[in-house]
């Protein structure tokens, strides 16, 4: 199976495949991380409504911060002269660092751009940051991350053809900046593939980014708003475009029934914020499909939110209580909804792996989408 020993002393190497899904290991200093892994969304160097330790508890090695954020508060500094990310927020492993580049889609009311940077108007106070290719891995590095990530431009959907063209380039220009930049030995960089939903324009920006010396590659630009049968086509063309022996990523992705697609593509890691935002809006993900605790049908309903989970939450509260702690505006609905959303993301990570080590993986899928996709209690998805 291949190996790759990174110049950062990150280590991945592929244990196990089943057609394009992979099962690997990808060492970073902070420990061990099996892939196929999902890192839950901690912007701001929390998950939300989530502690370290029952996140670790879960099976979470790697979670997911953003350097925007953090460089607006508490600033990269503080969080360098507290001992890096990780010990800053007490999680006993390792952390990716987004670079801020999708925030000059988010937050494009607030910024602009050129071929320097981006320039953000503080969502906080209004005051300035600019945000360069060499600021981006500079903040990153005083961070702490284990994985940090070029400074991209997420090329907004819709994009005509000219403006998801000039977007790619000017990310390539941003690429070639940001590993001339980087300097740390010890964090892993990886680029950004763009190019909105154009094939040509992928392939182009994969040849451009993959021709660079980084250590591993992440698919961008994806679920910001485009059809879901084009996110899933430019997602399964833009991995075979990328190197077989270096991690994958795909941002930003996504539901249970995604997930499932994307590691058949090949894909190792993923990140998105559906399972804790989805919780705060009263929504589970369950093997039965997705609910709605607010629904009145579960008014009187003594069963646990999934009869398969064993998370505590689904040990200890009955549907009704949930939905009386929801309809009553206590925290702790939000805390047992992310914690069970977060184990069951978990679950089905470990799953997958299992699957991929046994070549089970087709067979795996297919029941766990017939259950997903034939039994879902509630159609609709909240926004991610």
């Amino acid at each position: 199976m291949a190996h790759l020993l990174m110049s950062s002393g990150v280590s991945f190497e592929i244990r196990a495949s089943d057609g394009s899904a992979r099962f690997a290991s990808l060492v970073t200093p902070r420990g061990e991380v099996t892939t196929p892994a999902f890192m839950p969304v901690g912007t701001r160097a929390a998950v939300k409504a989530m502690a370290p330790d029952e996140l670790r508890g879960m099976g979470y090695r790697l979670i997911l911060a953003n350097a925007y954020h953090l460089a607006l508060r508490p600033g990269a500094a503080i969080v360098q002269d507290m001992g890096g990310l990780a010990r800053f927020m007490g999680f006993e492993g390792a952390v990716l660092t987004d670079s801020g580049g999708f925030q000059a889609m988010s937050l494009a009311q607030i910024n602009s751009i050129n071929a320097h940077g981006i320039t953000f108007r503080s969502h906080l106070d209004g005051s300035p940051l600019i945000l360069t290719p060499e600021t981006a891995i500079e903040i990153q590095h005083g961070l702490g991350a284990d994985i940090i990530m070029a400074l991209d431009e997420c090329t907004p959907y819709p994009a005509n053809y000219e403006r998801a063209r000039s977007s790619l380039e000017l990310t390539a220009r941003w690429a070639e900046r940001s590993l001339a930049a980087h300097s740390s030995g010890d964090q892993a960089l990886f680029g950004i593939v763009q190019g909105s939903v154009y094939p040509d324009l992928r392939q182009r920006s994969a040849m451009q980014i993959t021709s660079l010396g980084f250590e591993g590659f992440a698919v961008g630009g994806l679920s910001v708003g485009e059809p879901k049968q084009a996110m899933r086509d430019i997602a399964a063309l833009s991995a075979t475009l990328l190197p077989a022996d270096k991690p994958r990523y795909l941002m930003g992705v996504g539901t249970p029934q995604d997930l499932l697609a994307a590691i058949a593509m090949g894909y190792d890691l993923f990140d998105c914020v559906l399972p804790t935002r989805n919780a705060r809006n009263g929504s589970a993900f369950t093997s039965e499909g997705q609910i709605s605790i607010k629904r009145a049908v579960y008014r009187r309903d003594s069963q646990p939110l999934d009869p398969r989970c064993d998370c505590r939450p689904c040990r200890q509260f009955t549907r009704a209580y949930l939905r009386h702690l929801y309809l009553s505006g206590e925290i702790l609905a939000a805390r047992a909804l992310s914690e069970h959303n977060l184990f069951f993301y978990a679950g089905l990570m470990r799953e997958a792996q299992a699957a991929i080590a046994s070549q089970t993986y087709q067979a795996f899928s297919t029941y766990l989408l017939n259950l997903l996709d034939g039994s879902s209690k509630d159609a609709s998805t909240l926004e991610n």
